[in-house]
Parts: structure tokens; C-alpha cells; sequence
């Protein structure tokens, strides 16, 4: 009986114990959170204050001569947290903001489905004198507040498919990215959506306290609780501004794209792609108004032909044949070829215009030679060095693809495409293996069939052509946050293929072309160009003009494609507007003999060109 009294009592103390170790926990607890932490205060601190978002200005976007081509606007949206709502006088207020009572109520059904609690957007994007309007009669209206924000602008109203706009985000992207929240704008096309992470900066929250009729009082804890707003990084392009919007004038009223390239560089001196459109009409509170309008339009003016459009390259395409054609070791400058109004094979004939006949290599790139580049082609495809014709298509493939074509470079532009260069497989499918050769395909021969390339891979091959072997990969943005940090993703030289020495004679045959060939209206005094003309087949219409160039000859500081729709020969439209680019960039002006030239292309309406009658 003794023995069980001591149990007892010992469970007894063992007892007390714990609840005075409970107790004493609960002490510790309660004195952290009184002396060491605010999270309780602050909960109830929440009826009387607004966390307000303050978005950091996006990143400016500057042109390779430090022109600032995209600044920010300040502008401000009307918040509404509907828990604070009061009786009001709703008529009043939906005068003040210059709304109807119909298109109140469903934003207010819209903010409560969203939350009772939580601020969201009744009128976004308000400017600023309204906004001071707005602001001297909202102490009238408990719930409502106005936060800062900030609008694209744009002093020259050019590259709009380059610089892209900024819209809503959708629910894909607030699963995607946790940094947005419902109202949050961002890049949708162009470098804002490429660059979005380094445009957008870093959010910041100021907290503030306000009365029970919703005015400021001042900030909460003296500000101890803010987070600053981190900017967004410049942008700062190889584009130069002038020659952008030059390139645009020259193609008003036309269907197409030009693309100038710093050879020694990559960088982008000037993408135009016509139809075009003003990029201010896609900012603020008019551009979806606006985009549903362009998205419409017949001609597709928010198509960026430059990046995205594929087509035959035609005889530009004859100088890649050329170069293969070298290092095979199958042609050489003192290869000729006879033309007898084209190239006949057994019942199949490619024809050609007139010139004098036989040409060497030099004399077929002056006169762009189509007989000549079907001998050249089955001569690769014949090599002796391969077994059949399929395996010498695959080394072709191999040198067309090495070239950049059929490939995407990794352009920082969203929807980049490939173009096409045709497998064997292809063949294979529609032959039957082993039931097709050089003469089967002989239309890639010059640049037709199967070959769709956009401008954006013209562009660079007249960049490698000017290289004399290697290009690097075209890239719109030189530096990133500051004008000296230059992006080391686009500094790598990619070769060919194709040695250097093969090079000098192909470039002489484009020289001739311009001096003495099929591109003439593309002279320019004191300035040696070399281009290649191409006229691609268009079932659809007249045919397509192209030219490819660079210049100078020696040290070439650009190089050019101009692909104009339903023009004609390359020589006509395409040449002109490729030289006072050329000269326009080099030179600064556009000599007065040229003037005339420069007003036939400025004035020239090549829109809805029907296909001649024969």
C-alpha cells in the first residue's frame, strides 16, 4: 500500500510539471510575439492600410547611335477593393470616369468574383490630367484608389514588328510565371516578349495608411515595411533608326521585306516587312480595339514577312550551287557551259533569257545563267566522289544547311522559321528510292521547287558571300542593361564550309552583276556593289523581284536582301531599293542623280498586281 502511494504521488508531480513546462512555452510564445514580431499587429493592421504595387519602369530601348526609340509614359489605374465599398452616388461617379451604369456594374460583379478582400483593376491605363481629375473627388468613394503605371511610347513610329507590344496577361501566364498577377501587363511579340525577364524589372509594394474614407494618411511604420521597384534593363540594338525607317517609306505600298546585316558583326542594321503599321496604335487603353483591326486587314499587316515568310529564293540561290560546286572540286572560273535559250534533257527544259553563249563561271553570275546552273548542279550531284545521286544530294544538303539555310539561327525574335531545303526522304516518297536524280530535281538548280528561304537567311548569305566564309548568327540586341556589356551569345563565327580562295572569283561575278549584269539600276558612284539578282516563280501572280548585295567590295559594312511580292524581275524593284539602302546607310544622303530613282521607288504601288497576259 505504501509503494503505491509513492506512485501516485510521483504521477501527480510529473503532472504539474508539464503543465508548468506548457505554461512556460506559451509565455516564450507570447512574448515573441508582442516584443519581436509584427505579423499579428499587421493582419490588424490591414483595415487601415493599402498595399499599393508599384511597377518599375520597363527597360528603354536605344538604336546602335544611342537614339532612344522606346521610352515609358506615366499613366495610372483606377483600383476598387469591393469590402471598402460605400453607399454612393453612382451616377456621379461613373460621370467622373466617364463610364456607363451598366458598364459599372459588371466591373464590380468582376472584382467581387475575384475577391472582397483584395484590390483589382476597375479603369486602367488613365492619363495623367484625368487622373488628377479623378483623384479630387475619390474621397467621396471609399474603395477606390489610384496606383502608378507606365505606357510604351515610341518617338519614331517605325520597326514595330522588331520591338513588339506588351498586352494583359492571360491564365497561362500567371501558371507559367508566379512573378504576374491578374492585370499584370506584359511582352506578347517582338523583343518585349523575348526579353521580357530583363525588360520588366522587379516589382516593388508601398505601404500606406489611410482613414475610414479611403485618403492617404501618410506611409505605414514610416515606410519600414516597403519594397522599392527594381527598373528594367535597356536594350540597346544594332538597328540604325534612319535606315529602318527609310527602309519602311521605300516599301509603302508594297508586299515584302528587306533585311540589312552587319557582316562583321550579325547585328541587324534595319528588318522592314511590309504591310507595316504605326506600334503606338498597340499601346494603351485603344489597342485591342486596334489589334482586332489589323488582325483583319487583308494585306496582313501584322505579319512579319521578314522572319516568317518563306519563299523561293530564285537566282540568288545559283551563287550557293556556285560556291559547292568550287569545293567539290566539279567546277572551276574556266567551266563553260553552253545556253541554248536554256537547258534541255530528254523531253525537260528549263529555259533562260538571251545572253551570248558559252559563259565561264564569272560571265554565268553576271547574266544569271540557268543552263549554266543546271550543269553545275548535276555536276555535283554526279560527283564520282559518291556512289549515286542520293548520296551526293546529301552532301549537298549538307554545304546547303552549313550555309544557314533550312536551319534558324536563334534570332532574339519570338517565331523565327526555318524555310525548307528538301531530304532525301522527300524524293524517296514521291519518286520512289532510287528513281530520282539531278534532272528529277533540277529545279533547285536556280533556286525554285522545293527551296523556300526566308529574307532574314538571304540577308546572310550575302553577309558570309561579303565574310568570304563565315557569318555570325543576326541578332537584333548588341548589349544588355548598359551599351558596353555586349552579349556573348552572338559573337561566335560560323564557317560554311567553303574555303576562303573560292570566294574572290564569286565575288567578281557579283560585282560584274552590278556594274555590267542584270542589277544596273544598282550603281552607285564611288561605292563598288556586289549583288545578285533573282526572279522567284509565282503561279499565283507576277513573279516575285529578290536581290541580295553588299558593299562595300572591300571591308563590306552591309550586307542586304530585298524580297518584294508580285514585282517581277529582281532588277526592276528589288536592285533600286537594295542600292539607296546601301547608299543611304554608307553615305548619309542619296546623291541627286539618284533622285529620280529614289522617287520612282518611294511612289511606285506594286499592291494587288495581277499577272500579265501573254
Amino acid at each position: 500500500m505504501i509503494m503505491r502511494r509513492d506512485t501516485y504521488a510521483d504521477r501527480k508531480y510529473i503532472i504539474y510539471g508539464f503543465f508548468i513546462v506548457v505554461g512556460i512555452l506559451f509565455l516564450i510564445r507570447l512574448a515573441y510575439l508582442q516584443l519581436f514580431n509584427d505579423s499579428f499587429k499587421l493582419a490588424a493592421d490591414n483595415n487601415t492600410r493599402r498595399d499599393i504595387t508599384i511597377y518599375p519602369p520597363r527597360g528603354l530601348v536605344f538604336d546602335r547611335n544611342d537614339e532612344l526609340i522606346v521610352y515609358n509614359e506615366a499613366v495610372f489605374d483606377l483600383m476598387v477593393i469591393p469590402n471598402q465599398l460605400k453607399p454612393m452616388d453612382t451616377l456621379a461617379f461613373c460621370k467622373i470616369v466617364g463610364i456607363s451604369y451598366e458598364n459599372f456594374v459588371k466591373r464590380i460583379k468582376k472584382a467581387k468574383k475575384y475577391s472582397w478582400r483584395k484590390a483589382s483593376f476597375f479603369e486602367k491605363q488613365i492619363s495623367k490630367e484625368q487622373t488628377a481629375y479623378i483623384q479630387e473627388k475619390l474621397y467621396n468613394y471609399p474603395g477606390f484608389y489610384v496606383q502608378p503605371n507606365t505606357l510604351r511610347k515610341y518617338p519614331h513610329p517605325i520597326a514595330a514588328h522588331i520591338l513588339g507590344y506588351i498586352g494583359e496577361v492571360n491564365q497561362k501566364n500567371l501558371e507559367q510565371d508566379s512573378y504576374y498577377s491578374q492585370g499584370d501587363y506584359m511582352g506578347k511579340s517582338g523583343l518585349e516578349r523575348f526579353y521580357e525577364k530583363d525588360l520588366r524589372g522587379n516589382k516593388g509594394v508601398q505601404k500606406l495608411m489611410v482613414d475610414v474614407y479611403n485618403r492617404e494618411k501618410g506611409p505605414f511604420h514610416e515606410g519600414k515595411y516597403d519594397v522599392a521597384a527594381q527598373k528594367g534593363k535597356n536594350l540597346y540594338l544594332g538597328l540604325d533608326w534612319i535606315i529602318q525607317e527609310y527602309g519602311e517609306k521605300l516599301m509603302v505600298n508594297k508586299k515584302g521585306a528587306i533585311v540589312a546585316i552587319d557582316p562583321k558583326t550579325g547585328e541587324i542594321l534595319a528588318m522592314v516587312t511590309s504591310t507595316n503599321y504605326d506600334p503606338n496604335l498597340l499601346t494603351g487603353r485603344v489597342r485591342s480595339k486596334n489589334y482586332r483591326i489589323l488582325l483583319k486587314d487583308t494585306l496582313k499587316p501584322l505579319l512579319n514577312r521578314a522572319l516568317i515568310s518563306s519563299y523561293p529564293p530564285g537566282s540568288t540561290f545559283k551563287l550557293i550551287n556556285a560556291l559547292i560546286g568550287l569545293q567539290e572540286g566539279v567546277l572551276h572560273n574556266g567551266s563553260r557551259y553552253a545556253c541554248h535559250n536554256g537547258f534541255s534533257f530528254r523531253g525537260l527544259h528549263v529555259g533562260c533569257h538571251s545572253h551570248r553563249s558559252p559563259l565561264n563561271l564569272e560571265e554565268s553570275i553576271q547574266h544569271s545563267c540557268n543552263a549554266y546552273y543546271c550543269e553545275v548542279y548535276r555536276s555535283i550531284l554526279g560527283n564520282k566522289n559518291y556512289a549515286n545521286s542520293e548520296e551526293g544530294f546529301r552532301k549537298w544538303r549538307e554545304y546547303v544547311t552549313k550555309m544557314g539555310f533550312g536551319v534558324k539561327y536563334g534570332i532574339d525574335l519570338p517565331s523565327e522559321k526555318r524555310g525548307n531545303i528538301p531530304k532525301p526522304e522527300y524524293y524517296d516518297k514521291y519518286y520512289g528510292k532510287g528513281h530520282w536524280n539531278a534532272i528529277t530535281t533540277i529545279s533547285l538548280s536556280i533556286g525554285q521547287g522545293e527551296i523556300l528561304a526566308t529574307p532574314l537567311q538571304m540577308a546572310n548569305q550575302a553577309a558570309f558571300i561579303a565574310n568570304r566564309g563565315y557569318y555570325i548568327a543576326p541578332h537584333l540586341v548588341r548589349a544588355i542593361g548598359r551599351p558596353d556589356s555586349l552579349n556573348p551569345r552572338f559573337t561566335e563565327k560560323h564557317y560554311v564550309g567553303v574555303d576562303e580562295k573560292y570566294f574572290d572569283i564569286i565575288v567578281e561575278g557579283m560585282s560584274k552583276v552590278v556594274s555590267n549584269g542584270t542589277a544596273r539600276l544598282a550603281r552607285i558612284d564611288s561605292v563598288e556593289v556586289c549583288g545578285k539578282t533573282g526572279t522567284a516563280q509565282n503561279p499565283h501572280g507576277e513573279n516575285h523581284s529578290v536581290f541580295i548585295a553588299f558593299a562595300p567590295r572591300n571591308n563590306p559594312k552591309i550586307a542586304i536582301a530585298v524580297f518584294i511580292e508580285n514585282s517581277g524581275y529582281g532588277g526592276t524593284w528589288a536592285a533600286p531599293i537594295s542600292s539607296l539602302m546601301i547608299e543611304k546607310y554608307l553615305k548619309g544622303y542619296i546623291s541627286p542623280k539618284r533622285s529620280w530613282l529614289e522617287k520612282r521607288m518611294l511612289e511606285g504601288n506594286l499592291l494587288n498586281v495581277k499577272k500579265k497576259d501573254k
